[in-house]
C-alpha cells in the first residue's frame, strides 16, 4: 500500500514531547538529567545532531533495562525514543523495520506489566479489543499513547504485511480513548494524528476526509499555530487527498513563513519545514 508507505511516524514525533516526562521516572536520581534531555532534544534545530547522538541515549535505556526489565517508565521511554528514532531519522528499510519491532515490543511489555487485560487483547478480534480499551482509565493515558505510538510505527515499517495493516483500526481506536479521556493531551496532537488516519484514503473507499480536515484544524488551534507538523501532514494528507492545491500550497507556505523556534517544538518544525518545501517542489507534478 504506497499511501501507508508514506505515512511518517507522527505518533513518534508527537511522542517525543512526552519523552523527558516519562523518561524522568526511570529513577528519582536520573530524573534531572532525563528533563534536560528530553528538552534539549527537542529544542535542538539541527536534526542532524539528534540523529547523531540519540542511539548513545537508545544504548543507555538497554542497559538501564538490562537491570531492571520490568519498570512500566523504563519500557516506555525506550518504546518512544526507539520509535521516534526509527521513524524520523533512520533510511535504510529493513534497519528501520528493526527498530520499530522493538520500540513495539517494548511498548508491549510495558502494557503486560501495567494492564494485563489490554496486553491480553492486543492479538484478539477487534470486537474483543474495542471491548477492553472501553475500560481504560485516566491513569493509563501515557501507557496507551505509548502503545498506539510504537504500534503506528510497527505497521509503518511492514506496510507489505496485509496482516500488519489490519491492525490499523486499533491503533486509531487507542487514540480516539486517549482523547476522550483528555482532548487536550500532549497540546492536542492526538487530533494531528487522527488527521492523517481519516485522510488515508478518499470518500468512496471509505476513508473520513472531513473528519480529518476538522481534527488537522483543531490542531492548529490547540497549538496556537505553533505546531509546524500539523499543517504539513494537513497538506500532505488531507490536501492531496481531495487535490486542493490552494490549500496545499498555502499550508507549506505558511510553514516556511513561520518561525521554527518554539519551546518543546523546535525539532518538530524543523523537520515539518523539510517536508513542506519537499511537498511543494513535488506538488507542481502532483496537481
Amino acid at each position: 500500500m504506497n499511501t501507508l508507505r508514506r505515512i511518517p511516524l507522527i505518533l513518534a514525533l508527537a511522542a517525543l514531547t512526552l519523552l523527558s516526562g516519562c523518561a524522568g521516572i526511570v529513577n528519582k536520581a536520573s530524573q534531572r538529567f532525563a528533563d534536560n534531555l528530553g528538552s534539549a532534544i527537542l529544542n535542538q534545530d539541527d536534526p542532524g545532531t539528534v540523529r547523531d547522538g540519540l542511539p548513545a541515549y537508545l544504548l543507555l535505556l538497554d542497559a538501564l533495562l538490562e537491570g531492571d526489565p520490568k519498570n512500566v517508565g523504563t519500557l516506555l521511554a525506550a518504546a518512544r525514543l526507539y520509535g521516534a528514532y526509527a521513524g524520523s531519522f533512520v533510511t535504510e528499510p529493513e534497519r528501520a523495520k528493526r527498530l520499530a519491532n522493538r520500540a513495539f515490543g517494548y511498548a508491549r511489555r510495558a502494557t503486560c506489566e501495567r494492564n494485563a487485560a489490554l496486553c491480553g487483547v492486543i492479538e484478539q478480534p477487534f470486537d474483543a479489543f474495542s471491548a477492553q480499551v472501553a475500560n481504560i482509565g485516566a491513569k493509563e493515558l501515557d501507557l496507551v499513547y505509548g502503545l498506539a505510538s510504537a504500534w503506528a510505527g510497527r505497521i509503518q515499517q511492514d506496510s507489505g504485511d496485509w496482516n500488519a495493516i489490519a491492525d490499523l483500526p486499533k491503533v486509531q481506536l487507542l487514540v480516539e480513548r486517549v482523547l476522550a479521556l483528555d482532548p487536550n493531551y500532549a497540546q492536542g496532537e492526538p487530533h494531528m494524528v487522527l488527521g492523517v488516519l481519516h485522510s488515508l484514503r478518499p470518500a468512496t473507499l471509505g476513508g473520513k476526509p472531513e473528519l480529518g480536515k476538522a481534527a488537522f484544524e483543531t490542531a492548529i488551534a490547540m497549538s496556537q499555530g505553533r505546531n509546524l507538523m500539523a499543517k504539513t501532514l494537513y497538506a500532505r494528507f488531507y490536501a492531496r487527498l481531495v487535490f486542493d492545491q490552494e490549500l496545499h500550497d498555502r499550508l507549506l507556505n505558511e510553514v516556511l513563513a513561520a518561525a521554527p523556534e518554539a519551546p518543546r517544538l523546535t525539532l518538530t518544525n524543523v523537520l515539518a519545514q523539510e517536508q513542506a518545501k519537499a511537498l511543494l517542489a513535488s506538488g507542481k507534478d502532483y496537481f
